[in-house]
């Protein structure tokens, strides 16, 4: 699994809407990009929700949610409708992101796995876990956390 400091892989796939997504789009804004099991189960659809009813503060900030599983394109669109989503889940069919990222288990499903993707490209920090609330949580903290006072100009 990748650590924080390594490059997040870049990848196109294709999105609940069928067009395709490039994480190279979002350069220059922070990346929430979280992996989930499967759409259309329970603590997937909290998951989402979760992420769902932050999601207006964390754009207001300039962070992007990207949700990854590897359902296809009509499961992803599906479970966003059901759940209101207003971001982009990314259909990663072939798995070819979960490997990359190093979170495809046994069974051929991403573990739940949240990458916080600085507007560099660079992880900055990754949550792990079965539970939901951990990850949506911990993406509201790093937001409101007071951010360091920028140093002081040296003087002559």
């Amino acid at each position: 699994m990748l650590r924080p400091g390594e490059r997040a892989p870049t990848f196109t796939a294709p999105t609940n809407e069928g067009t395709p997504l490039r994480l190279e789009s979002f350069r220059g804004h922070p990346v929430v990009l979280y992996f989930y099991p499967k759409a259309g189960t329970p603590g997937c659809a909290a998951e989402a929700r979760g992420f769902a009813e932050q999601y207006a503060e964390l754009r207001a900030a300039g962070v992007a949610v990207v949700g990854i599983s590897v359902d296809s394109v009509d499961s992803q669109a599906k479970f966003a409708a059901d759940c209101g989503l207003p971001f982009p889940l990314v259909s990663d069919h072939d798995r070819s992101i979960a490997r990359a990222y190093g979170v495809l288990g046994l069974l051929g499903i991403a573990r739940r796995t949240t990458f916080f993707v600085g507007s560099d490209g660079t992880i900055e920090e990754v949550v792990q876990g079965m539970l939901p609330g951990p990850h949506v949580r911990r993406s509201l903290e790093r937001l409101r956390a007071p951010k360091p006072a920028p140093s002081p100009a040296a003087g002559p």
